[in-house]
């Protein structure tokens, strides 16, 4: 068994190493709690919620167009996150990631999960922030805080399983089957009555699917696009984690390099000499050595 490579904490977790829809429900979850822990501490502090929505919404939620400039990094933020009231929401959301996640990782492999979830919820981003440059009621921002959740990013994997395998189909039991196009279908009416009919957030799933469906053409047309990812990732890790492999090798040349050495005399004491109550020792026993012998094995043991 190899034991040499460098393995996260989170490598030890059965099943999670090669699972990245596993990682991304894993990570919603414990962001979910961490958001929801906040919101109740706040709560008990200030006695009620105005502090949290004052302070902490706007710094992890889209802002309308206005309020992007002094907030742009909410457009990394704002998928990642449920409002402490979602907590059906974000099960249904990773009910979804599961669906349409596992297909996609089963077909193109677990590397490439991630970047393109993030890609799709950075472009939902951007395409709900352009979309209120549309004038009049058409580009109005809901009235709702802007965390959306990952919708953006489902939709995006929706359309990447459809992209893949629109004849794909989940089987419930051996004879009764749902159709992929037919479960996409139903999850993007859902989408669209869940966005209020608010044209930003219509166009922010719209550039999920966009996302989606673009990075599997990329990835047929032969390019890597999430790849720099794992290479940031994987050189990051490479500071913080102890290489086992090369512990071992500084280990086993410090060793050979003693034994090249051999015996170094000491206290004047040859290494003849040594060999000679050594061989005394295992003929005749310890208590066979002169006081002389033993004080010279004494003094050779030293250092």
């Amino acid at each position: 068994m190899n034991t040499g490579r460098r393995r996260s904490a989170l490598s030890y977790i059965p099943g999670l190493t090669n699972n990245a829809v596993l990682k991304l429900i894993i990570f919603s979850a414990l962001l979910y709690v961490m958001f929801a822990l906040t919101w109740a501490v706040i709560l008990l502090v200030y006695q009620g919620e105005g502090t949290f929505d004052k302070y902490f919404i706007p710094n992890f939620a889209l802002p309308a167009l206005a309020g992007f400039k002094t907030h742009w990094w909410t457009i990394f933020t704002y998928g990642w996150l449920h409002s402490p009231h979602g907590f059906w929401e974000l099960l249904s959301d990773m009910l979804w990631l599961y669906c349409f996640g596992s297909v996609v990782q089963m077909l193109i492999g677990h590397r490439q999960v991630i970047p393109m979830y993030i890609y799709c919820l950075l472009v939902g981003g951007v395409f709900y922030l352009l979309s209120q440059f549309l004038p009049g009621e058409l580009g109005k921002a809901p009235f709702t805080i802007g965390i959306f959740g990952p919708r953006a990013a489902l939709v995006g994997l929706a359309a990447a399983s459809v992209t893949l395998t629109p004849q794909y189909r989940f089987y419930l039991t051996e004879t009764f089957s749902i159709p992929l196009l037919a479960v996409a279908g139903i999850f993007g009416v859902l989408m669209i009555i869940g966005s209020g009919f608010y044209f930003p957030v219509i166009f922010m799933l719209l550039g999920g699917g966009l996302m989606g469906f673009g990075y599997i053409k990329l990835l047929k047309a032969g390019y890597r696009p999430g790849e720099w990812m794992y290479t940031l990732t994987g050189k990051v890790e490479s500071l913080v984690t102890p290489d086992e492999n090369a512990v071992s090798r500084r280990h086993n040349k410090k060793s050979n390099e003693m034994m090249g050495r051999g015996y170094e005399p000491k206290h004047g004491i040859s290494q003849k000499r040594i060999d000679e109550i050594l061989d005394k020792i295992n003929q005749k026993g310890y208590n066979a050595l002169s006081a002389e012998e033993k004080d010279t094995l004494m003094r050779a043991g030293k250092d």
